[in-house]
């Protein structure tokens, strides 16, 4: 048998391309193959609209159950987007990064019957479904469907008590001092909130408490309930206690001595930052900026994220307790220093006799109770004002902090995290001249360019 043929030219370039046709099957198969295993995309815009927060993936990481989000709306509308990423866009997002995840697209228009199942009014809904629980996202963005996700696995509610009677600020108040925001803020995150008042013949912290803030109070708390709040810390409870420094019109003698029963020392100062880094968010040297934390539970995702601290005085781990260990959790510039000359009203720094920064400006703590595997937490920071109106909505990492206290100290370390934040408004402003510019260059001047360049290519060839 003459083999002849397997040597001619068009044989070996017939060979060639059918291995070059295998290969690059191949090699497409493989990428598809991965493509759909490993779902990877860059986002490149400036303020990462279309990336999920590390809170986002830290919840959706650790499923240990199954999770469906139902979206109702028409199909005609899923791929629309106006100013961040389409319902579609958001929603595969989520399910790409955890196979317990899945969402489904419901059309109530075509699927009247599931839409009315559901008790669904109105199209754009989202329900976060987990077991037999089901929670509604108040809307279409990233913070609203991962609040809604997490009352959808946290099954206990919990409880924010804040303390009243001392000129506290009212959580109801939404002045720029009030601490309305911060009650949103809890609300949001699974969290009830209500005013307590230990003002009683027999107080004592309610039961139903989570979290016990002390915010701010003005006026001294009376010696019954200073021992109310160490029976609550001594019985496993939980405090977050917002102390500020002791200028005109505030006494906290009484609460700055129970710190000091565990372990902490607020010193009696105001803290000046004269970096002139706060200058550039709009503070001046009375509103020391925090960069620098500790690898505290509460602190380690604040990872390149400031805070600001209006009017604080410094607050440091003190003498070490039998049962209470305390760390520091975060420090101002190393250009503060915590002085203690104002009672005239005009704050002085005196750099010989002031403590220099860096200053430790809150702490953490735990009290180790008589009951095996309980613990009583507390937080003590020397600024109420971190987390007022004003504040809490700073463009850093005000709510994250506050929250990630919250969180630690109602024992749900896998909450704490840097949350979703609202998309930034990054408009461009153009003048009437700015638009009559590109009007003109664009419409007309690029085109004219191209033409003025065909016709001179024309004419040296001609």
């Amino acid at each position: 048998m003459k083999l002849t043929w397997l040597k001619k030219r068009q044989t070996k370039y017939g060979a060639y391309l059918a291995v070059y046709i295998l290969i690059t099957v191949g090699i497409l198969g493989a990428a598809n193959y991965l493509a759909n295993r490993y779902n990877k995309t860059a986002d490149l815009t400036a303020n990462k609209i279309f990336s999920l927060s590390d809170q986002t993936k830290k919840v959706i990481s650790n499923l240990k159950q199954d999770v469906k989000i139902y979206y109702f709306d028409q199909t005609s509308r899923l791929s629309e987007s106006r100013f961040g990423p389409s319902p579609k866009d958001l929603l595969g997002r989520y399910s790409n990064l955890s196979h317990r995840l899945s969402v489904e697209f419901v059309d109530p228009v075509r699927n009247p019957k599931r839409a009315l199942d559901m008790k669904i009014t109105s199209a754009g809904t989202t329900i976060v479904e987990v077991g037999d629980r089901r929670e509604e996202a108040k809307s279409l963005s990233e913070e609203q469907l991962t609040n809604a996700l997490i009352r959808a696995l946290k099954k206990d509610k919990r409880t924010a008590c804040f303390l009243e009677g001392h000129g506290e600020p009212d959580i109801e108040n939404s002045d720029s001092n009030g601490f309305s925001g911060a009650k949103d803020a809890l609300e949001s995150s699974n969290f009830t909130t209500k005013s307590v008042s230990l003002l009683a013949k027999e107080p004592t912290v309610p039961s139903d408490c989570s979290v016990l803030v002390v915010p701010g109070p003005r006026t001294d708390l009376i010696e019954v309930e200073i021992q109310a709040l160490k029976k609550h810390l001594e019985g496993g409870g939980r405090v977050l206690i917002l102390v500020d420094p002791p200028t005109k019109g505030i006494t906290n003698t009484a609460l700055v001595k129970l710190l000091g029963d565990w372990g902490v020392k607020a010193n009696n100062d105001i803290v000046v930052d004269l970096s002139g880094i706060g200058q550039f968010f709009g503070a001046d040297e009375l509103s020391p900026l925090v960069t620098k934390y500790e690898s505290h539970a509460i602190t380690r995702e604040m990872r390149n994220v400031a805070c600001l601290f209006p009017l604080a005085r410094s607050i440091e781990p003190g003498d070490s307790k039998d049962k209470i260990s305390v760390e520091k959790l975060f420090s101002t510039t190393p250009k503060s220093f915590g002085t203690t000359d104002f009672a005239s009203g005009q704050i002085k720094v005196d750099a010989k006799k002031d403590k220099a920064g860096p200053l430790s400006l809150a702490v953490a703590g735990t009290y180790r109770t008589d009951k095996e595997g309980s613990q009583g937490r507390f937080v003590a920071a020397g600024s109420s004002r971190f987390v007022s109106n004003t504040t809490l909505g700073f463009p850093g990492g005000n709510r994250d902090l506050f929250l990630n206290m919250m969180s630690w100290l109602s024992s749900d370390e896998d909450l704490i995290s840097i949350r979703p934040k609202d998309p930034e408004d990054r408009r461009l402003s153009l003048s009437r001249t700015q638009m009559t510019n590109i009007l003109y260059s664009s419409v007309f001047g690029l085109p004219l360019l191209i033409v003025a360049g065909g016709v001179w290519v024309w004419w040296r060839r001609r």
